[in-house]
């Protein structure tokens, strides 16, 4: 194994802001597209009023996202990584192009043909997902904790940008004919432009950064073999066959299963985040609100607010002293958020805007403060190998409170007569 840092790390790794840069824009190239689908669901809700876009969207995407993630980390050890996420941001990329290509030739004609399009991109949507969240949170486990919670913060990051260009589009657009529509249009040619953007990083700039390619050298000495691929893009080529074989018994890494048994409780507490955080946002917080003074910004609004604070929940980690890092202490705060399900209820029937407004702030930053605090401590104390495997276990235990999240959500539903 030839590595430029033989006698350990140098004394100063270069290239780590910039580092941090690539991955907050690499994790808002993840949802953005996403994103833009859950954001202009008003659009969609006016074209499909009697099939529940807001959750059905959403119920598709999941399974796609879960099933997928789940054959990549059961395979993580044998999987290019640098391939898995160019794959992924190329289908994000072209995703974005064919909800854009739909609404045109379609003219923006709702009906059903136009509904099972819409669903079918949502599914392709999750199988980029599924390729580029876990495997950059694999790739960036083994790296400095700063640049997961810059991923981290990115995936947040879009959701408040899609949400503000929402905002700005409905307003420009509000009174004009098909004003809807254009904001939508305008939404996915931003979004495929972008994707564009996070394949052309990834693929030129990331594994040439002087810190990445010390941690994925680190990463490849320890055992890792899906870094290979990386390190020949930064110009670093690895040996194989007879130094890999002598130092095998070196290299034996923990099994995804030891992984998971010596890590359960993090993947609970992820879990668990996110079946609450689903269970109520989008598709509660788009239908089930009730009549107020912002009328159809309402929604917006709420989204919004989620979305401004579950960024500024995945910065405040970044203050060691009020890092939650006792694994006690992460299990009691995430299971305390399940009182917020009676607070919603309660609010949405009683209460006014404004304490609606509280509420889905307070969601948004314990959703990304708590996932921060999971995914940046449990790597600690692994090596290479493992940590990659361990962020995509995470990341498949993430998914699958999502995907519970939104099928608990239906359940608002009961009593209203669908």
């Amino acid at each position: 194994m030839f590595t430029p840092y033989e006698n350990g790390a140098p004394v100063k790794l270069e290239g780590k802001y910039a580092a941090m840069a690539v991955c907050w824009l690499l994790g808002n190239g993840c949802l953005f597209s996403w994103n833009s689908m859950l954001t202009i669901e008003d659009y969609y809700v006016n074209l499909f009023p009697r099939y529940h876009p807001s959750r059905v969207l959403t119920l598709v995407y999941q399974p796609f996202a879960l099933g997928t993630l789940a054959i990549l980390a059961y395979n993580e050890a044998k999987i290019n990584t640098r391939r898995r996420n160019l794959f992924g941001y190329i289908l994000f990329f072209i995703s974005s192009l064919l909800v854009l290509v739909l609404d045109l030739a379609t003219s923006g004609k709702g009906g059903i043909g136009t509904y099972i399009g819409i669903c079918a991109i949502s599914g392709v949507f999750g199988v980029a997902d599924a390729h580029v969240q876990g495997g950059m949170v694999g790739d960036l486990s083994f790296m400095l904790p700063e640049f997961i919670q810059s991923f981290l913060a990115g995936l947040a990051a879009s959701g408040v940008l899609t949400s503000g260009l929402r905002l700005i589009t409905k307003a420009a657009f509000e009174s004009s004919k098909d004003g809807l529509r254009k904001g939508a249009i305008l939404f996915f040619t931003i979004s495929a432009f972008f994707e564009l953007l996070c394949v052309l990083l990834y693929a030129f700039v990331f594994p040439k950064l002087p810190i990445v390619k010390y941690y994925r050298s680190k990463a490849a000495s320890e055992g890792s073999k899906t870094v290979s691929a990386d390190l020949a893009a930064g110009g670093i080529y690895t040996q194989s066959g007879q130094e890999v074989e002598e130092d095998s018994k070196h290299l034996e890494r923990l099994s995804n299963k030891e992984l998971l048994f010596q890590n359960i409780d993090y993947a609970i507490d992820l879990f668990l985040i996110y079946v609450l955080t689903l269970s109520i946002f989008p598709g509660f917080l788009s239908e089930d609100t009730g009549s107020h003074s912002l009328g159809t910004w309402y929604a917006l609004v709420l989204i919004a607010m989620y979305n401004v604070w579950d960024l500024i929940g995945r910065y405040i980690p970044l203050l060691k002293c009020i890092k939650l890092e006792s694994r006690k202490g992460l299990m009691i705060a995430i299971l305390s958020r399940f009182l917020l399900i009676p607070a919603f209820y309660f609010t949405a029937k009683y209460g006014d805007q404004g304490w609606m407004i509280m509420l889905t702030s307070f969601l948004g930053l314990t959703n990304g403060y708590l996932t921060v605090c999971v995914l940046t401590s449990a790597p600690k104390g692994y090596k290479g190998p493992e940590q990659n495997a361990l962020g995509n276990i995470l990341v498949l235990f993430l998914l699958g409170g999502i995907f519970a999240g939104v099928t608990l959500d239906w359940l608002w539903l009961i009593g209203k007569g669908w």
